[in-house]
Formats: structure tokens, C-alpha cells, sequence
């Protein structure tokens, strides 16, 4: 058994894989990584650790210290030019984060053809994967749950809205709710026309707030959880 890590900017998403595939997966909150302790005692043996990681030295530091008790030492990718099936067009690709390295080459495992990959999340990144594997480039804005509270955050008379989706909103929470949601769909339906008009091209949505964005989605859409996991199972025959 093998297990991968996606140490993000809240949450360590874990998985466990072997020879038939998933035999779990789960999400421990940063501020709470002692959890990951239980996770290895109910996992059995463990061969190896590989993750991805950008949410600092910090955390990479108490994960090792957590795996070191069980004798295992972890190993973070680092995003290379090609490898994979995938050719990332990073003007130094080795800047491109460890996260949307991974996301991208679990697109590619998943969907042999082109593709909008798109992680919802604290951040939600959007990036351009055409036909021949080849990652053109992306963009990144702050997540949903971001916009929402740096409104609460910076302005006077907004509050931290908990309102609902409309198309013409007459409360102020749903004005919010709205307007951030519009602003995740607009962004990421003006991505997917960069690669709408290749064969089979279609958008891999993953995240926190995929649930919110998948209804509202207006481009052929396919919901997929945990795509750096994906990515990471399929390096792992590189090891």
C-alpha cells in the first residue's frame, strides 16, 4: 500500500492505493494534522509516501515528524518539463505548483484528450491542457469561500453572506453568493473557450466548491474528486 498526500493551503487530502486502485481517501484541516496518525494505524503497512505540497516548510516538517514514527519518509514532487504524457509550457517549469503538476497529469491519465483542469478551492486555479498533453497555461483567483469573506473582511456594510444562488438577487446575501459565483463561472467558461473547439475537450472539475460550480456550468463538464491524488498514483510507478 502506498500513501499520497496533497498538502493544500487548508487541508491535507490523503489516499491510500494499491494494486486494485483506492482503498481510501480522506481530508484532515492543517490545524489538525495529528489526525494522520489514525489514518496509519488503520492503513496497514505502508511501502511509500509521495505528495505534493505547497502549503509550506511548516507543514512538510510536522508530516515528516508524523511519518518518521511509522519508519516512512516522505517524498514531495517537484513539477519537471515533461513527464508523464504531460509537456508543461511553464516558462520555468519548474515554478509551476507541485499541486496543478499533479492535477494535470491525473487530467491526462483520466482524459486522454483536451481539457479545462480545474481545482476549486481555496484558490481556484484553471489550466489549459490541449489534445497532445501539452499544459499551455492557466490562470489562478482566489476561491470562493475567499471572495466571499474578504468582502466581509474589507468592506463596511457587507457581511460574510450565507445566501443562495439567484438570477437576479434582491437580498444582499444572495447578491454576494451571486456576484462570487458568477465571477468563478465567468473565469472559468472564458477558459474552456481557449480549448472548446479541439475533439473531445471538456472540463475536469475538482474541489471544495466543485458542488456549487458543477449545476451552473454552462461547457461539457465532468466532475472528478481528487485530481493531484490521481496525478500522484500514477507517478508512482517511477519510484
Amino acid at each position: 500500500m502506498d500513501l499520497l498526500l496533497d498538502a493544500g493551503n487548508t487541508r491535507l487530502k490523503w489516499g491510500l492505493w494499491g494494486a486494485a486502485g483506492w482503498h481510501g481517501q480522506g481530508a484532515i484541516a492543517l490545524a489538525a494534522l495529528d489526525e494522520l496518525a489514525g489514518v496509519l494505524a488503520a492503513a496497514g503497512p505502508v511501502r511509500r509516501v509521495l505528495g505534493a505540497n505547497v502549503a509550506g516548510a511548516e507543514v512538510a516538517a510536522r508530516l515528516a515528524g508524523l511519518l518518521a514514527a511509522r519508519s516512512l519518509e516522505p517524498e514531495w514532487i517537484r513539477p519537471v518539463e515533461s513527464a508523464f504524457g504531460v509537456h508543461n509550457r511553464y516558462l520555468d517549469p519548474s515554478r509551476l505548483g507541485a499541486d496543478r503538476w499533479a492535477a494535470l497529469i491525473g487530467a491526462r491519465a483520466l482524459h486522454g484528450a483536451a481539457a479545462l483542469v480545474v481545482t476549486s478551492g481555496t484558490a481556484t486555479t484553471a489550466d489549459v491542457l490541449d489534445g497532445a498533453g501539452v499544459f499551455q497555461g492557466g490562470v489562478i483567483l482566489p476561491g470562493l469561500d475567499l471572495m466571499r469573506s474578504s468582502l466581509a473582511r474589507d468592506t463596511a456594510q457587507l457581511p460574510l453572506a450565507d445566501g443562495r444562488f439567484e438570477p437576479l438577487p434582491r437580498r444582499t446575501v444572495d447578491a454576494i453568493v451571486s456576484g462570487c459565483l458568477h465571477a468563478q463561472l465567468g473565469a472559468i467558461e472564458r477558459m474552456f473557450r481557449l480549448v472548446e473547439a479541439e475533439t473531445g475537450a471538456v472540463c475536469l472539475l475538482n474541489g471544495g466548491a466543485a458542488g456549487s460550480l458543477a449545476p451552473l456550468l454552462d461547457i461539457p463538464l465532468r466532475q472528478v474528486d481528487n485530481l493531484v491524488l490521481e496525478g500522484l498514483a500514477r507517478m508512482l510507478p517511477e519510484l
